[in-house]
């Protein structure tokens, strides 16, 4: 298995010793500042770091982007100082950590989806950077913060102001939409270096830009050649990826595993797009053949940098790892993000009410026929007037109430929040706490459209998502890319008018109307997209007495999180309600996260006491 990568970013200055000390006999990789003090430390393969060095400038450009040092060199040449910094990144293609060490300071950046995110903790004098939160714990020997891993209970993808807190002590997670600065003394602070734009470009010229910016998105995973890989479910976002990567010069792979239930319209799909890719070598693997979800999600596993919901699908990312190396692929593209930037929510309405008024009447039409939501519920949502923070504060306190029984999608600022049935109430006081303690902050939404802020919040949900699949399957040698989160891309989608992006008798119109002479026409008139709740009740039945057997000796259970007699009820009902699944993968992530980082160590690591060293391997 290879080793996971990582990396931290010192301040240029003495205040940085003690940091050097502690993570430096871990590191088999050093990049230095102009003063010859250790700038980046930590264990990276070939090609993922490209270093520049011009000046009074050092920047570095830490993931997947195709550009050489040369190239980076002559974008550095005219950077002064840190605030010039970001025009280097406007000339950049793909997905990437921005550091740099101009005059003695420093600036870190990840990416405004939150795929590449950054962290800071105080070690010894100074503010130490870096891409993942257990390098920093291991080197403070922080403690599990007990108050966010409740709130990992929840549902993925509500509030931005909780969910993006570090899970240990001492360790700080810098939003997605900021970056980091450090001072030479060891000092810092954090700056926004990304906002979301205003939704106002029409959809014909967005349509245009989007397609420019996926196409270069693509070719940041393709240019190197060799094999890459795609997954090809007849959906219109895996889709539109495969017949970009296929205009490259990399030779592809694509794999589709089959779904169980039989009305499941992606099998008709993904056999057209093979078919219209005669190219591409193509996997299709029927729904009995390898693992299903629950398959190897009890573990063991390896320690985990966070809680992630991935690990139910942990035996399948591990097959497909092998199978897609088996081919030669040496990157494997999915197209998560797509449903988060190509569709819009339902909220967008409460914004068009408002601001175009004549074309609301339409959209209410088709909404109310998709949803069969009553008129007057629907009006109620329309005048809501509620700030973020005041829906905030609401939901904390109701968040361990019963689900509701009429599920129609809200308009409000974001979706119900419920603890799982099996939570102990000491869990419910703690996440609410915390959530109040976030609403009492009056925090700012993600921007000023209702819809808008959600689709920034999902898309960030989404990073988080792809973070952690990628960790998975890096350390199963595959790395994995999703063209559609990347910055440009973000930027492009979000910028095209939410109605148009919603297209009310349309699937995706954007995306379409961007792939139109890339993607065959009669492939883009999809409407639809595939279910797989059949697959997941028939793993779930699989797996349910290895899952029992887990939660028999649960670690949330001793620390009072959770009732493992609930949950044991709720596993064996024959047919678990919608949210009890959803609640299901979350608690399995913060478990199996748990039993992850208690495991014993490999000889030679030096341990602290609530938390392990950095990943890597003394050089």
């Amino acid at each position: 298995m290879p080793e996971e990568e990582w990396f931290a970013v010192l301040p240029d200055g003495p205040a940085a010793l003690t940091a050097v000390c502690a993570l430096r006999p871990l590191a088999d990789r050093i990049v230095a500042h102009g003063s010859g003090r250790p700038w980046l430390l930590g264990h990276w393969p070939e090609g993922q770091v490209t270093v520049a060095r011009t000046g009074r400038a050092r920047v570095a450009v830490i993931g997947r982007c195709p550009v050489t040092a040369v190239e980076l060199a002559a974008l550095v040449s005219h950077v002064e100082d840190l605030a010039q910094v970001e025009r280097v990144a406007e000339a950049l293609a793909g997905s990437f950590h921005l550091i740099a060490s101009v005059g003695g300071r420093v600036r870190v950046r990840g990416s405004a989806s939150g795929v590449r995110r950054v962290f800071s903790a105080l070690v010894g004098g100074a503010t130490v950077a870096s891409g993942r939160c257990d390098v920093l714990a291991g080197a403070i020997h922080a403690a599990v913060d007990e108050r966010v891993l409740v709130t990992r209970l929840l549902p993925a993808g509500a509030v931005h102001s909780v969910e993006g807190r570090s899970i240990w002590h001492g360790v700080m997670a810098v939003p997605p939409d900021h970056c980091l600065v450090l001072e030479p003394d060891g000092r810092a602070a954090v700056r926004r270096w990304w906002t979301a734009p205003e939704p106002v470009v029409p959809l014909a010229e967005g349509a245009v830009a989007l397609r420019q910016a996926l196409s270069a998105a693509v070719d940041s995973c393709t240019t190197a050649g060799g094999t890459v890989s795609a997954d090809l479910s007849g959906g219109l976002d895996s889709t539109s990826l495969c017949f970009l990567a296929e205009r490259g010069p990399a030779r592809l792979v694509t794999t589709y595993r089959q779904g169980a239930d039989p009305v499941n319209s992606d099998v008709a799909w993904a056999e057209r797009a093979r078919a219209a890719l005669p190219e591409a070598e193509h996997q299709c693997l029927p729904q009995d053949v390898g693992p299903l979800w629950f398959a190897g999600a009890v573990g063991p596993h390896p320690p985990l940098e966070e809680p992630g919901a991935w690990v139910r699908d942990a035996d399948r990312l591990a097959d497909l790892a092998r199978r897609m190396a088996a081919a030669g692929s040496r990157l494997h593209l999915a197209g998560h993000g797509g449903d988060e930037l190509f569709s819009v929510t339902p909220r967008y309405l409460h914004d068009l009410a408002r601001e175009h008024p004549l074309k609301a009447p339409a959209h209410f039409r088709t909404h109310r026929l998709r949803a069969r939501q009553p008129l007057r519920p629907l009006l109620r949502t329309l005048v809501d007037r509620t700030t973020y923070a005041q829906w905030l504060a609401l939901a904390a306190e109701e968040m361990d109430a019963a689900p509701a029984t009429v599920t129609v999608p809200g308009l409000s600022w974001g979706p119900q929040l419920r603890m799982p049935p099996w939570a102990t109430p000491e869990a419910v006081r703690s996440a609410r706490a915390l959530l109040r303690e976030a609403a009492a902050d009056t925090p700012e939404p993600l921007a000023p459209h209702r819809a808008q802020h959600d689709a920034v919040q999902y898309a960030r949900t989404a990073g988080v998502t792809v973070r952690r699949l990628g960790q998975a399957t890096a350390r199963a040698g595959l790395p994995l890319a999703a063209p559609c989160l990347d910055d440009p891309v973000l930027a492009a989608a979000l910028s095209v008018r939410l109605h148009e992006r919603a297209g009310p008798t349309a699937y995706k119109p954007l995306l379409t109307a961007a792939m139109r002479d890339v993607v065959p026409a009669a492939l883009l008139a999809r409407t639809s997209k595939g279910d797989y709740s059949t697959d997941f009740y028939i793993a779930l039945n699989r797996h349910r007495a290895e899952l029992l057997e887990l939660f028999d000796g649960s670690l949330l259970a001793g620390m009072g999180l959770i009732d493992t007699a609930v949950l044991r009820d709720a596993l064996l009902v024959p047919h678990p309600t919608p949210h009890i699944v959803t609640h299901l993968s979350q608690t399995l992530a913060c478990e199996t996260w748990l039993r992850s980082r208690s495991r014993p160590r490999p000889a030679g690591l030096v341990q602290g006491p609530a938390g392990p060293p950095p990943p890597g391997r003394a050089p």
